[in-house]
């Protein structure tokens, strides 16, 4: 546990010594170079546009997009055209695609790097039923001639780095991470990230990560480690334990787009930041509950915007109260309103208990 706060606030030191830290370093993916190797894993829902724009200014090395189907009746649905908007992202723009069609992969790569994808990833690592039913993502792990087929298409089709996602393996019986490693290093896949569960576990459980220390020895490609990292110190205790290269941070970013600020900065310097302000956090979540409304427009916004609202939130004086709220609004005005006036009123708390406090020690 951390142990006393400095006197700026900024920051509490730990106990452990600096020399033992596991440091994470910048990444080359091809030609793009990443400040770090934390990765934003990509979820349909969550990581749009704004929520990506958030994780890299808080410290992502690169925030890859919600999956999108290869299949080329679905590129003009408004979803897709969503899902693939990166207007005003820093590059590298990395596009996940989803499928199992070998030539339709091929095409999905090409039809994005058309359009600004300067890294295709490709997701074999979903558990979704609705993404398995139709054997794509982590369903395609219990087939591997057609993995190797599917990689070796998207590799050849285009001419920017291919990365991929993963898990253990069908099930907890049947992982074979290692042999889909070695097919997709052959293929010329330039990183694999791997989630700590096999297709079979879903979310349920706690990640392994010895399979992924595993890949890790027996690989020259960068392997990114994922699954259940949620805090600087839990960070730090996966890199050491799998040798990974980097990291990629998923439903622990829910609601705090600041854990990668967190991450970046205990692995380099050894101490924990404090946490954000209610001032901070109410400017944050105002940013992003703004950039759905852009995105979706107000109607789809505000509903959208209820989810992130809730997880932020989730921890925070009277949240559960907000959320409630917020879930029965239905007009963009209303909500954000209704957010102003819930932070506005932490604010003024806050500074009522600090006047109070400078009255008591005077």
């Amino acid at each position: 546990p951390a142990v006393g706060a400095s006197r700026s606030g900024h920051y509490v030191r730990i106990p452990a010594p600096l020399e033992y830290l596991y440091r994470i370093q910048s990444m080359k993916i091809g030609a793009h170079v990443l400040r770090n190797a934390l990765f934003v894993a990509p979820m349909a829902g969550v990581t749009d546009r704004p929520f990506r724009r958030l994780a890299r200014r808080f410290g992502a090395g690169l925030a890859v997009s919600e999956m999108v189907a290869s299949r080329p009746e679905l590129r003009g649905s408004r979803k897709s055209r969503l899902r693939l908007d990166h207007e005003g992202e820093a590059a590298p723009i990395s596009v996940q695609i989803a499928g199992a069609d070998p030539a339709l992969m091929a095409d999905a790569a090409r039809y994005n790097v058309d359009r600004g994808a300067q890294i295709i990833d490709i997701n074999m690592g979903c558990p979704a039923k609705k993404v398995c039913n139709v054997f794509a993502g982590s369903a395609l792990l219990g087939d591997e001639a057609l993995v190797a087929r599917i990689l070796e298409a998207v590799v050849a089709a285009v001419d920017v780095p291919v990365t991929l996602k993963i898990r253990t393996g069908p099930s907890p019986e049947r992982r074979n991470a290692l042999r889909i490693g070695h097919i997709a290093q052959t293929a010329g896949v330039q990183l694999l990230a791997i989630h700590g569960r096999t297709r079979a576990c879903g979310f349920a459980g706690t990640a392994e990560y010895d399979t992924i220390a595993e890949v890790k020895s027996r690989l020259a490609i960068p392997v990114i480690a994922n699954g259940d990292i949620r805090s600087p110190e839990e960070a730090e205790q996966v890199l050491r334990r799998t040798g990974a290269d980097g990291l990629m941070i998923g439903r622990a970013a829910h609601g705090r787009p600041w854990i990668f600020r967190e991450i970046e900065h205990y692995l380099a310097n050894g101490t924990r930041l404090a946490p954000p302000t209610v001032e901070e956090i109410g400017g944050i979540l105002l940013e992003q509950v703004a950039g759905l409304y852009d995105l979706y427009g107000d109607e789809q916004g505000t509903r959208v915007a209820r989810k992130h609202v809730g997880w932020t939130v989730a921890s925070l004086p009277r949240g559960d109260e907000l959320r409630r709220e917020v879930n029965r609004i239905e007009s963009a005005p209303a909500q954000l309103a209704a957010l102003r006036g819930y932070f506005e009123r932490l604010a003024a708390a806050a500074n009522d208990g600090h006047a109070s406090r400078e009255r008591l020690a005077a």
